[in-house]
Order: structure tokens, then sequence, then C-alpha cells
């Protein structure tokens, strides 16, 4: 194999450090040594061109290229290829990156980036400066919407001039990897994607307005202020996507309604969507059927056949589809419910891939704490015997009803079940712990907030907590479209016209979507409702150096955050006309936020007056949407924005996470210069977590996604005490606070390894981890 041989005039630090290291042939700028270009041409090797990709790179980074360069370790040998030195350039960045040098993860993302323009160059003939022949082509070719089309060339030119390729590199490694694997098309581009997201968002504007707010929508996606959601993502520029991210749907006690709302369940999942699945009208096991009694076999075998649905309509092959599955407490099938995922028992009667969910009124909270009984009972039996419905009932007419039923045990009502409220929360604890599920959604709490009572009620939360609404079996399934802010990118003096663009963008996505079946359409035609997030809370606070104890400054926030998101859909009702389903609803009534009256905001909000002529607005000209704000987990998705994910501090401050392309790693974006600002959630009383969530919850008028994680180990809570470790009672104490603080539902429990988990005088029995 020819090589060369270092001299004086060919000296350069990358040579330098080649020259080093006794196993390495040192290649010059010369025919002698050749590289395979990516379009397999061959060229001399010139190093001059790989410091200064290195050099730009490294720019603005506070990183050393040198640095980058001396760990070049591949043999730059005849015949290499410019992607194999592409990629050692990338794995040498990766490794030299640590908590002293997070900042190296920037430097891999751009060389991942550098590497997809060299790519698409090659396989197109151009990189970005021909937008208009990227949609000819991609619409030609059925990749991408022929609504694009509905722009004339000279808009299309326009557009496509607004691209500002260097936010390409602004993404750091995992956010890289993630965009370009999870979301651009073959031959495409970040700024394409996003640009042609805009575009379809903007074509339900009029003719002379709609490149006005294309141009708003992409810069604020495209400069990471506004995050879409996956499905719109991933879906809205493919012919007959479905952007809709949240489902719910409710199953009636008969075959009919049970497969049509399984079939819904698989149309749902083959678009990409997460799926609620209320289950609490179906009747319980040893129930009657046609008249013949004990021969029902409960909610568990149709539950297995949603899991079985989950797995086979697999999100067009991406993933598993994802349904959780929600019970009324007081169902009979409750405790069999909460073990249809352990390894023991009759696996014909197991569930492994579905995400179970507990809804649980006011009333049994109220019992668990006082240690009294609580009774279990067939639906179909109260449904018959009583006249009553129970799972569309909260509130004080369901503990009027729960009253009545439990006069009647024994008599009208033979098939029942007493037990003890508390050992009952225990045993949804020991599977929290043992499994992070299953999810708890207080009842009371979500209607009670309802602004459509006047139209039916919420039965249970989607499949991440944080997005519900009115469902009625074959008539209305919930359905929701999200956005996110993204708080570490966003200045104060932003807010307001960022939250206008976010509502604007949603409600527009109602418009546009493909609904996957008719009860999804109907909903989202009559409520119109959308969720808007926020991600980065952690950045936010790190930026500002406050912390998760700083309960007056994140009301402050959340309060414009809840002010601007309503104040828009208000504005949006004026020029469009409110949601169909507005009148009679508590919107209508001058309630607001989490239908509270505008006393409430009189007493507790900043800037009181603004509260008090929004809901005078809102009476007089209505509002667009029946719900408008939601924050949901973003795990992903955040990783693309470069931000923290939700609301929720950082499990880590600096870690490498393992993915098919090795060990990635992962910090927050201001980690460098505000380190210990950035409490870790794996040593945070989860607490102060639970009493800021309720805080963000008060200007939130859907849900949010509390991930709760508890340290097992000793020492970790009680640094004076470094022989003590959480309890049982700890963790208790903390789901009871989360529903007392006004919490509307709690996500996973997740737990760090277990030393010790001992009982504690009243808590429940201990719990395995």
């Amino acid at each position: 194999m020819q090589q060369t041989v270092i001299t004086p005039s060919n000296h350069s630090p990358l040579v330098d450090s080649l020259h080093s290291h006794p196993h390495h042939s040192v290649p010059l700028a010369t025919p002698k040594i050749q590289v395979v270009r990516r379009d397999n041409s061959w060229t001399p090797l010139n190093i001059g061109k790989i410091r200064a990709v290195v050099h730009w790179a490294c720019e603005g980074h506070n990183v050393n290229p040198i640095a980058l360069e001396a760990g070049l370790t591949t043999r730059l040998r005849h015949g290499i290829t410019t992607r194999e030195i592409q990629d050692n350039l990338i794995n040498c960045a990766l490794e030299m990156c640590s908590p002293d040098e997070p900042n190296w993860r920037y430097v891999a993302g751009r060389l991942h980036i550098w590497s997809l323009w060299k790519d698409t160059l090659v396989s197109r003939g151009y990189q970005y400066g021909n937008y208009e022949k990227t949609v000819h082509t991609k619409v030609e070719a059925q990749e991408y919407d022929s609504r694009l089309l509905t722009y004339s060339s000279e808009e299309l030119r326009e557009a496509g001039s607004w691209i500002n390729p260097d936010w390409d590199t602004d993404y750091d490694y995992a956010g890289a990897v993630l965009l370009t694997s999870r979301y651009l098309l073959p031959n495409e581009l970040p700024q394409e994607a996003l640009l042609s997201c805009s575009l379809l968002l903007a074509t339900v504007e009029s003719p002379e307005n709609r490149l006005l707010w294309a141009r708003q929508f992409y810069e604020a996606i495209a400069t990471r202020k506004i995050s879409l959601a996956t499905p719109i993502l991933a879906n809205l520029r493919v012919p007959g996507g479905s952007l809709t991210s949240c489902f719910i749907v409710s199953i009636d006690d008969s075959l009919e309604s049970i497969f049509e709302e399984i079939t819904n369940t698989a149309r749902i999942s083959k678009n990409g969507g997460g799926v609620g699945v209320n289950v609490s009208r179906i009747r319980a096991t040893g129930s009657w059927v046609m008249k013949k009694a004990n021969a029902s076999g409960g909610i568990i075998p149709w539950i297995k056949l949603l899991n079985d649905t989950a797995i086979a309509v697999n999100q067009g092959g991406r993933r598993a589809g994802a349904v959780t599955v929600g019970v009324d407490i007081w169902h009979l099938d409750v405790p069999e419910f909460l073990e249809m995922q352990t390894e023991n028992g009759d696996q014909r009667r197991k569930a492994y891939d579905v995400f179970p969910q507990v809804i649980l009124p006011d009333e049994f909270m109220r019992r668990v704490i006082n240690k009294s009984e609580w009774t279990l009972v067939d639906p179909y039996e109260v449904r018959t015997k009583l006249g009553i419905e129970l799972a569309e009932l909260w509130g004080e007419k369901f503990e009027e009803a729960y009253g009545l039923i439990e006069r009647e045990l024994g008599q009208k009502i033979t098939l029942y079940k007493r037990i003890q409220a508390r050992d009952l929360f225990k045993t949804i604890m020991r599977s929290q712990v043992e499994t992070g599920m299953p999810y708890l959604a207080f009842k009371d709490t979500i209607n009670q907030a309802n602004p459509n009572k006047h139209e039916g009620y919420i039965p249970g939360v989607n499949l991440c907590t944080e997005s519900f609404s009115n469902v009625s079996p074959g008539k209305e399934a919930h359905s929701c479209n999200l956005v996110s802010l993204n708080l570490a990118n966003l200045e104060a003096s932003e807010l307001e016209s960022v939250c206008r663009i976010a509502v604007r963008i949603l409600d527009n996505t109602i418009d546009i979507t493909n609904n996957p079946f008719e009860d999804a359409k109907t909903h989202n035609n009559k409520y119109r409702t959308i969720g808007i997030g926020c991600m980065g809370l952690a950045d936010w606070l790190a930026k500002n150096r406050l912390s998760y104890d700083s309960l007056g400054q994140m009301n402050q926030l959340f309060e414009e955050f809840g002010y601007w998101c309503t104040h828009a859909s208000m504005e949006l009702a004026k020029e469009r006309t409110p949601y169909p389903a507005f009148e009679g609803s508590e919107w209508s009534q001058g309630k607001l936020i989490g239908a509270k009256s505008v006393d409430w905001f009189l007493e507790n909000a900043t800037h009181k007056e603004r509260w008090k002529q929004l809901a005078e607005d809102i009476k007089n000209h209505g509002i667009r949407n029946s719900h408008i704000t939601a924050i949901a987990p973003n795990t992903s998705s955040s990783l693309v924005q470069g931000c923290t994910a939700s609301i929720l501090p950082v499990y880590s401050r600096f870690f490498y996470d393992k993915w098919a392309k090795g060990t990635v790693p992962i910090a927050p974006p201001f980690i460098d210069e505000s380190f210990w600002f950035y409490p870790e959630n794996k040593t945070l009383d989860q607490q102060k977590v639970v009493k800021a969530v309720a805080v963000m919850q008060q200007w939130v008028d859907t849900g949010i996604s509390m991930e709760l994680l508890f340290n097992l180990n000793q020492g970790i809570y009680f640094p004076d005490e470094p022989e003590r470790s959480i309890t049982a009672k700890d963790i208790f104490d903390t789901l009871v606070l989360a529903w007392q603080s006004g919490c509307k539902a709690v996500y996973y429990v997740r737990t760090v390894q277990k030393d010790d988990f001992k009982e504690s005088d009243g808590g429940c029995t201990a719990c395995a981890n």
C-alpha cells in the first residue's frame, strides 16, 4: 500500500498528532494517497479540508479543535472513504465529551449534519437553494402532500429564501441523529422538512395572509421555540397523514361496542397515535350473560385483545402500538386488573403490552386516608337493578349513587366485594414500585375542571396522562393535537407572540388532519381541543438561577403561559367563530382556566384586571378551543429540541445513553455555565416536584404528565441519617399530596436501585422493587 513520509514542509497539528503515533502512516495532500468520496470518485487526500471542517464544527463551542485533530485515529490509508474520516471525527468528539467539556456533543452534531448535507448533495445534485424543485420532485413522487402545490412557483421560491442552513448546526449529536433518523424523508434536509410543515399548516389561512403566517410558523419552529409533536412533524408532509397525538375511546357493555372500539384502536395505532381505552362499563367476571349467571369473563379477555391489537398494528412498522387501559377503582375486576402484568397466574388472562391506569374518585381517596372500607361492584348489575350507569358519574352525584349501592349490598346488589380502601391502594403502590404503573387519574379533579360539563364527562386520561376531554361510546372519541414551547430558547418578551403562533398552528391542524375514524372527527370539529405544552423548564430555572423551590417564579411564568394561550384562542374565536359546543360551557359563563370563577383569578393572579377583562371578552366573543394547554412528557422530542424534557428536573446532569449507534452523551443545554443549578431528579425530594406541578396546574386547563422518581437507597433524602432510606409511607404521602394539591394525574412512578425498603407505621406494606 502506498504510504507517505513526513517532512518539515508538510507540518500541521493534525499531521503532528498522527506522526507521534508509531502505528500511523501520515498522509500528505499528494496524488499518491487517494480517498474515496461519497460519489465513489477518487481524489487526493487533503489535510487542509479535514482541518477546515474540524474548525467549522468547533466554532463557537469553547472547545479546542486541535484536540479533535489529534484524536483522529483512523489510519489515513490509500482508499479510505470520506465517510470513514467523518465517522471517526464524530466518534472522537463523542469520546471527548464529559461533564467538564460537554460541548463536544454539539461538535459531533454538526459533523453529523455535515454528512447529511454531503449525502444529499451526492444523491440529488444540490443541497439548499432550490426549494421549489424539492417540493415538485417530492409531490410527484407522492412523498409530499399535494396541497403544497396550492402555492405558486413564485411563493415557493419566496418561502425557500427564508431557509437558514445555519439553523441545522444548532443540534447536539442526540438531537441531530433523532431528527435525521426519525423525522426526515429520503433526500430531505431539516429546514426543508420544517418549512414544508409550516407551509402546509398555513394552507387554511386566507390567500393574502398565508405566506405571512407560514413564515412566522417556520421561524418559530426552525429556531426551536416551538416543538411540533411527533405525529405533526412525521405525518404532515406525507399524503393522508393523521396529525393527532392523543385519543381516548370508551367501550360500552356490548359486543358491538367492544369490537368497534378495538377496530378504532387499530386505526389510531396505524397512524402512530397513542390511545386511552376506558373499560369501566364492561360487566365484571362472574356477571350475567344472556341471563346466565356467572357467565362473564370480565374485562381481562377484552383487554388482552386490545393488548394483541397494539402489537399487531405496529404504527407502520416503527414501533408497537401504545394503549393505556383505564378502569374505575370501584369495578369488581380491579384486583385482577392490577395483577394482569405479573408473571404468576393464568397466562391467558395477562396483558403485558398495555399501560394500565386506575381512575380514582375523591371518595375513594378519602376512604384511603380514613382507613375505611371500599366496595367493588359489577357495573352491569348496578345498571340493570338500580338503573345507574356508575361509569359516567363523578363528584356529589357519584357519592350519592355509591351510597345507594352500598345500602343495597346483599339485597338488590349480590355481586360485590368489600375491601379496605388502604389495602387496595397498597396494591396499587406495590405494582407502581415493581412496574411503574398503573397511572393514576383523579376523576373528580379532572371533571370539576372540565369546561364542557354541559355536554358530557371525562372518563379517564390519555396515554401520557396530560390530555383528556368528553368521551361518549360510539359517538365522540377524545382527539387532541399537541405542540410544546421550548422554555430554554424563549425570552420573557417572546412568550406572548409564541403562544399566539402555537395556538394558531394547532387550530389549523384540526382543519387539515385526516381523522382515523368518525368519532374522532366528530370530537375534533365539536370541541376543537388542542394541547400547548412546555419543555425545558429545568433549563429556564437554571438559566435564571432558580430551583424547584422557586414556586413564586414558576407561578408567574405559568400565569403568563396560561393567559396568553387563552387570550390567543379568544382572539382566534373573534376571527373564526368559537368552537361549536361553546354555548352553555363554563367558558360561556365567564369561567376561565379549570372552570374557575373570575374571583379566583382576582385573588390569585399577579395581573388581576386582565383576567377579568379576558372573561368578559370570552363571554362576548367566545373561545376557539375548548381545551388549550396540556403539558406532555416530550422525552424524545426534547432531545431534538436540545432541552430538558417537559417540566421535570433532569434525571442526571450528564450521562451516556445506549443507542443503536453506540453510547450517546446527554446533557442539558446550559450545563457548562449552570451546572449546580440543575438539581438531579434521582436525588430530589419528590414532594417538591408535586408542589411545583400543583402550582403549574392552576394555569393549565387540561393536564400535566407528572412522573415521580423515588430513590430507594439509604441516605439519599436524609444526609444526616445515612442508614435511613425512603419508606412506603413516604411514597404514600407523596401520592396523597398529589391528589390533595389538585394534580390531575400521576404518570409513571419510577424507582432507583433499592437497598432497603421497610414498612413504617401508618403506611402500606413494604413494596418490592
